[in-house]
C-alpha cells in the first residue's frame, strides 16, 4: 500500500505539500496540485483515517458492544447497526460481551482508547462505573435492548409487555393453568422485565407465578436446558414454559427431547425474542418477536443526532406476538389449489 512519502516522491514535492492538497489548503499551487492529484491516482493512495482524525477530531466511527454475538437476535441487530452508519457515512467496530460484565467494559474502554465518535451500548448488567462515567463525561452514547438506570442517555429498545400480556391470553384461551418462565439475569432490566410482565399477566387471568414455577437462566442454551430439567422433576410440572429469550428457549427443547418427550404434546413451549430457526423447529415454536431491523436503525440514528449537537430521542416500538404450534394450537390449514 502506497504511503504519502511515495506520493510526495511521485509528483516530485515535499510530504508537506502532499497534506495540504489533500486538505485542500489554497497555499498549494495549481500545478503542484494537478502533479499531487495525479499521483494519489496512479498510486492507489488513501489517507490514513487515524491521522485524518487527529486533525478533524471526528473519525466518523461508531462502537457497538452488544450482549452475545452469539444469539441471533443480537447478531441481526448488529447487522442493522452496520447497514444504517453506513448509509449516513459512518463505520461500525464491535464488541461482544458474551454476558460479562468485565468484558462488556474492556471493549466500551478499548473503543473509547481508539476514539470513536460515538458508541452504541446492549448492557449486560446494570452497575458500570465506567458507563456512567462516559456519559458524565459527554461521551454521545445510546442503549440499546437494555439499559442502565440513573444513567442518562437515550434508550432505544422494545416493550414487550403487551405482546407478553397476549401470549399468556393466547395460553390461557389453549386450556393452559399451569405456567413457568425461565427468567433472564435479574441483573438485566429485560430480565426483570419480562418476569414482572409475565406475573401481571397471569394475575389477570386469577392466575399466579409459584416459586417453583420460576428458575434462574441467564440468556444461554445451558441455563435453559438446567431450569427445564427441574420444572420436569416437580410432582406437578407445568404445563408451558416460557423462556425469556431465544437461546434458553432452545435449551428447553433440548431438555424435553432428551427426556424422550414431545412439545406440545408433554410440555409446551414459547419465547421472547423470535427468530429465524423457530420456524424451522418440530414443532415451530410461538415467540414474541421484536421490530429488529427498526431498533436497530432508530439507534444508530439517534447516536448521530446526539454525535452530530442534535437531542437524540429515545424511542420505544411494540413487540408482537407470533403464533406457530408450539403450545398446542391447531395447524394452520393447508391452502389448496381450486384449478
Amino acid at each position: 500500500m502506497a504511503s504519502i512519502k511515495d506520493v510526495a516522491a511521485e509528483a516530485g514535492v515535499s510530504v508537506a505539500t502532499v497534506s495540504r492538497v489533500l486538505n485542500d489548503h489554497p497555499s498549494v499551487s495549481a500545478e503542484a496540485r494537478t502533479r499531487v492529484l495525479a499521483a494519489v491516482e496512479t498510486m492507489g493512495y488513501r489517507p490514513n483515517a487515524v491521522a485524518r482524525s487527529l486533525r478533524t477530531d471526528q473519525t466518523r466511527t461508531l462502537g457497538l458492544v452488544i450482549s452475545d454475538v452469539m444469539n441471533p437476535y443480537f447478531t441481526e441487530l448488529a447487522r442493522f447497526v452496520e447497514e444504517e452508519a453506513r448509509a449516513l457515512g459512518y463505520s461500525v467496530i464491535i464488541g461482544n460481551a458474551d454476558e460479562r460484565p468485565d468484558l462488556q467494559d474492556h471493549h466500551v474502554r478499548t473503543l473509547l482508547d481508539r476514539r470513536i465518535d460515538g458508541l452504541l451500548v446492549s448492557p449486560t448488567d446494570g452497575g458500570s462505573p465506567l458507563m456512567l462515567d462516559a456519559a458524565r463525561a459527554g461521551t454521545p452514547m445510546v442503549f440499546v435492548d437494555r439499559w442502565i438506570p440513573g444513567v442518562e442517555v437515550p434508550v432505544v429498545r422494545a416493550d414487550g409487555q403487551a405482546a407478553v400480556r397476549d401470549l399468556v391470553a393466547h395460553l390461557y384461551g389453549l386450556g393452559h393453568r399451569r405456567l413457568a418462565i425461565i427468567a433472564g439475569p435479574a441483573a438485566t432490566t429485560t430480565g426483570r422485565e419480562r418476569v414482572e410482565a409475565f406475573r401481571e399477566a397471569l394475575a389477570e387471568h386469577g392466575l399466579v407465578l409459584p416459586g417453583s414455577y420460576t428458575g434462574q437462566g441467564d440468556f444461554q442454551v445451558e441455563s435453559g436446558r438446567r431450569v427445564t430439567e427441574g420444572f420436569l422433576d416437580l410432582a406437578e410440572p407445568p404445563e408451558v414454559v416460557f423462556a425469556a429469550d431465544n437461546l434458553m428457549a432452545l435449551g428447553a427443547l433440548d431438555a424435553v427431547r432428551a427426556r424422550g418427550l414431545r412439545v406440545p404434546d408433554d410440555l409446551a413451549l414459547a419465547a421472547f425474542d423470535d427468530i429465524r430457526w423457530f420456524v424451522h423447529t418440530d414443532p415451530p415454536i410461538t415467540a414474541i418477536a421484536q421490530p429488529t431491523g427498526e431498533l436497530g436503525r432508530a439507534a444508530v440514528r439517534a447516536l448521530v443526532d446526539r454525535i452530530e449537537g442534535r437531542p437524540g430521542e429515545s424511542v420505544t416500538l411494540p413487540a408482537r406476538l407470533v403464533v406457530r404450534r408450539s403450545c398446542g394450537e391447531n395447524p394452520t390449514p393447508v391452502q389448496r389449489s381450486t384449478t
